[in-house]
């Protein structure tokens, strides 16, 4: 069965990830990183209007000649400054839009690929890692959105004019600036290259600890039930110091790379002013210089400072991503067919044919099975526990693939038909209900979504939900809970059965439908279930044989193998046959007293 492994995904098949939320916003993507790359290029500007300014301060001239160039420059500052104000803010606004689109629509490509996976892969996987990875990919999009627009590109540009405005002046320390910036530039990105290993340790243990919190918090009934709550909390410890450990390495490392950085400005600005202080004596720089370099050296500093978490934050959210692209790569396990027709019905005849299925290869289920349902027939599935009595259910659905052989209804073999068709087509009460957090309206029109409140209530009254409904603070408005927690299990239980009344399909499968329901409640959706059951392909899976004495034929399972087929009547009367043993075993109790 698929799981999510360890598999390689590259840098380039994230942002190809990425490229598909981003791809129907791309204009204002592109503009947003133009406004950002406009405003940084005007910042260097400004500066120089400054050392102009502060030249004539120095020059020593007519203090009312000067007055009019000075308030004429502080007007261009005044005007270069509301340009870079109007930029920033409407880049603002475009970001804002841009991002907040591209998440919704990646977490909408997450879900709806995530949800078409197969019944095995959310078997195997925790359901709260699953969200979390989800949500880090939105996540770490908008991360690597916001270095790209405010960072990247911005710091590139601000490099460049730096140097070329310093360089008119000074071209030694335009050399300077430049061999330094490289020399800080390198360092950061080998040394977060080196370190990404550690971040993606941080990452999966992060996932690890919220998947273990989602199973002990998903199971507390199980945890305070059978007195778990001590070895839960070891175990949680356990999962909680790995993650303690990972994070502190990591957060070391990243202390490492603050200290150099913070030795190379030191370096920067010994250098800078040393060499300024040469030329000033031989008077090629002037006051305005010192000022200009001043400025330049100090929003510098800033941005490449920010260099090293930039570098950081880009392969974490690269990190995060991955987790999310490794789900978004991995191959649906189930898949209909590119000549996939739709399923058409007629009489709800099932057969099996040479149906073989293993688990993993190594654990045989069902082993050669034939088996003929016809249309409108009432057939009972029994047999020991693992018998794959459950499994002959999951098949019927494709929820699994056969291991070999074919499953045909009305001649059509289930795996040249599309799922959305076949399951159009079957009625299912399982074992375990498990509802939405939603409505008791809700949660019952899930069986046809396009049900009127009429019809939801008419059939939620056939089973006999009305009983507890009217009890519900807010009748049928009321919400379940998360799984359906509010209510007992009966209750969930003829939340389920009302959904397959409603569905109405010509299939029906009943996989211990009255399993959590007491004697009066089973009595009652007896009766529903049985006008349920006309006119449709019903097959029955239970453990309480009285429940199954009306079918039409008993499929005795065992081993993976059809043992027995025959009414009750046939069945009980063959000598050591195993469903006579099953039933004299629970006929030595309440049933004997019954029947």
């Amino acid at each position: 069965m698929k799981t999510i492994t360890s598999q390689s995904i590259t840098t380039r098949q994230v942002l190809a990830a990425f490229w598909r939320g981003v791809r129907p916003e791309r204009v204002a993507f592109f503009v947003s990183i133009f406004a950002f790359a406009i405003l940084t290029a005007f910042q260097l500007v400004v500066p120089i209007y400054y050392k102009r300014f502060f030249d004539l301060l120095a020059g020593g001239g007519e203090r009312l000649a000067l007055a009019p160039q000075l308030i004429s420059l502080l007007v261009a500052i005044v005007i270069w400054r509301g340009a870079i104000w109007f930029f920033f803010r409407g880049g603002i606004f475009i970001v804002n839009h841009f991002e907040a689109s591209v998440m919704a629509r990646l977490r909408q490509i997450s879900f709806d690929y995530l949800i078409n996976h197969s019944y095995s892969f959310f078997a195997n996987n925790f359901t709260g890692s699953l969200v979390q990875r989800i949500n880090r990919f939105s996540r770490a999009f908008e991360g690597l959105a916001d270095i790209l627009i405010f960072n990247l590109f911005p710091l590139a540009i601000q490099i460049t004019g730096t140097i070329i405005v310093v360089w008119f002046s000074s071209p030694m320390i335009a050399y300077i600036i430049l061999g330094w910036a490289l020399v800080f530039i390198a360092f950061n990105y080998i040394f977060s290259l080196w370190k990404l290993k550690y971040d993606f340790r941080v990452a999966e243990a992060d996932s690890r600890t919220t998947g273990v919190l989602s199973d002990a918090i998903t199971n507390h009934h199980s945890v305070t039930s059978f007195g778990g709550a001590e070895s839960e909390s070891k175990f949680f410890k356990t999962v909680t110091t790995d993650q303690a450990k990972a994070t502190r390495l990591a957060w070391d490392l990243s202390a490492v790379v603050d200290a150099v950085q913070g030795l190379l400005i030191l370096i920067i600005e010994f250098l800078m002013f040393y060499y300024a202080v040469h030329y000033w004596q031989q008077g090629l720089l002037t006051l305005g210089t010192f000022v200009l370099f001043q400025i330049y050296i100090l929003g510098l500093s800033e941005r490449l400072w920010n260099f090293g978490k930039i570098i950081r934050n880009i392969y974490q959210g690269v990190a995060d991503a991955k987790e999310m692209v490794e789900i978004l790569t991995l191959p649906h396990e189930i898949k209909d067919l590119p000549t996939a027709g739709e399923l058409k019905v007629t009489t709800g005849a099932v057969e099996f044919r040479e149906v073989i299925f293993n688990f993993h290869q190594t654990r045989m289920v069902l082993d050669r099975i034939n088996l003929q349902i016809r249309g409108g027939e009432r057939v009972a599935i029994i047999g020991p526990s693992g018998a794959g009595k459950s499994t002959f259910v999951k098949l019927l659905l494709r929820l699994y693939d056969l291991t070999d052989g074919t499953i045909l209804i009305d001649g059509q073999d289930i795996k040249q038909v599309t799922q959305i068709s076949l399951r159009d087509q079957i009625a299912l009460v399982p074992q375990e209900a498990v509802l939405f957090h939603r409505t008791l309206l809700e949660n019952i029109r899930y069986g046809r979504k396009d049900a009127t409140n009429e019809e939801v209530i008419i059939a939620a009254r056939a089973a006999h939900c009305d009983e507890f409904v009217e009890a519900q603070p807010l009748n049928y408005e009321t919400y379940v809970g998360e799984r359906g927690i509010k209510l007992s299990g009966g209750e969930r239980q003829r939340v389920a059965i009302a959904r397959a009344i409603l569905k109405n399909a010509p299939i029906l499968v009943l996989d211990e439908a009255t399993s959590s329901l007491d004697s009066h409640s089973e009595m009652l959706i007896q009766d529903a279930l049985d006008q349920l059951m006309k006119g449709k392909t019903s097959i029955v899976i239970a453990h309480r044989l009285s429940t199954i004495r009306k079918m039409d034929r008993i499929i005795v399972i065992d081993e993976g193998r059809v043992r027995e087929i025959g009414s009750h009547d046939e069945l009980i009367n063959l000598e050591n046959g195993l469903y006579r043993k099953l039933w004299e075993l629970q006929a030595g109790g309440f049933l004997r007293e019954n029947f």
